[in-house]
């Protein structure tokens, strides 16, 4: 359990995270960035799809998989590499089987493209999740209180969404489903789009007694009753791709985080990585990274096809910029 490798891909406008132990040949694979070629036509930052991160460093299994939440910016990118590299497991917030009693919507239906994108991650969440079943993968529902040792030294702590929230998920996608109407059933996906960020799966792992908070796509709403002293970390990727609501001076505070990544797009879409919400965390001590490269100020990051940071075993923590 010498060190821990925590890879942020640079996706863009998106999320892909890799966790690699390489003692154990441990392998997690957190979201995947979206398949939007438009995504990654302009490269010069070094955007790179996730599959081909993988295939670039040599990737040939994947023990674990973890779908936050369904949107196309972080789920779509995971049906090329299940395909290819099936998981053991896919961790994810809906009962099992739960997809296999949906259909697929098609996406010409949607009057804009937020909505296309959304249509077409619930039918990749269909894919996905059946495709790693019908390869021998294990599709497991995981709510907050589930904790699992993953390999020698990794441990991994659900802190969100209780079993509570997560049947709520599924009751909202069932309604949705059932509506009969185009018109309904577009008004009921674009009240489930509104809220599917705060159904992410909240992530704490922690190695070498370094604490790394992963919330998805959850902004500060989002962390509900979870106490303050159960968000410390040392490393937390901030929600939301660091726009403005993805944290509050009170949530900065509960985490004192060492580290923070911020996974926005080079173009700060969506009025990503906030320039209020950085100094916040820079006034706080924190040092900023980039999964992308958004213009910063004195935190800009270099064209970069991933940020890892490198943590050992006694609690170290270190970050590297890495072109292909």
């Amino acid at each position: 359990m010498k060190t821990l490798y925590l890879t942020f891909v640079n996706v863009g406008y998106g999320e892909s995270i890799l966790v690699r132990q390489p003692d154990s040949g441990f392998a997690m694979l957190i979201d995947a960035g979206g398949a939007e070629a438009g995504e990654y036509a302009d490269n010069a930052s070094g955007r790179i799809r996730t599959d081909d991160y993988l295939r670039a460093v040599g990737l040939d299994h994947i023990d674990l998989m973890v779908s936050t939440h369904i949107h196309e910016d972080h789920l779509c990118g995971m049906v090329p590499v299940a395909e290819r590299l099936c998981p053991k497991a896919l961790w994810q917030t809906l009962p099992p089987g739960f997809t296999a009693a949906l259909r697929d919507i098609d996406p010409v239906i949607a009057p804009n493209a937020s909505a296309s994108k959304f249509i077409r991650a619930l039918n990749d969440a269909r894919r996905l999740f059946a495709g790693v079943e019908a390869s021998g993968g294990q599709v497991a529902q995981v709510c907050a209180g589930h904790v699992e040792q993953l390999c020698p030294g990794l441990t991994a702590r659900v802190l969100a969404p209780d079993a509570d929230k997560c049947a709520r998920l599924a009751e909202a996608m069932r309604a949705a489903y059932a509506e009969q109407d185009e018109a309904a059933l577009l008004k009921a996906l674009g009240a489930l789009d509104a809220a599917m960020n705060n159904y992410s799966l909240i992530l704490m792992l922690e190695f070498g007694g370094v604490r790394m908070l992963l919330p998805g796509d959850t902004n500060r709403l989002g962390y509900g009753d979870i106490p303050a002293e159960a968000l410390r970390a040392d490393l937390f990727k901030v929600g939301h791709h660091g726009q403005k609501d993805g944290a509050d001076a009170a949530l900065i505070d509960a985490v004192r985080p060492r580290m923070t990544v911020c996974c926005a797009s080079s173009d700060r879409r969506y009025n990503s990585a906030d320039p209020a919400l950085l100094d916040a965390l820079r006034a706080r001590g924190s040092k900023l990274l980039f999964s992308d490269c958004p213009p910063a100020g004195e935190d800009t990051a270099p064209p970069h096809n991933a940020l890892t940071i490198v943590i050992d075993a006694s609690g170290g923590m270190s970050a590297e910029y890495e072109k292909l």
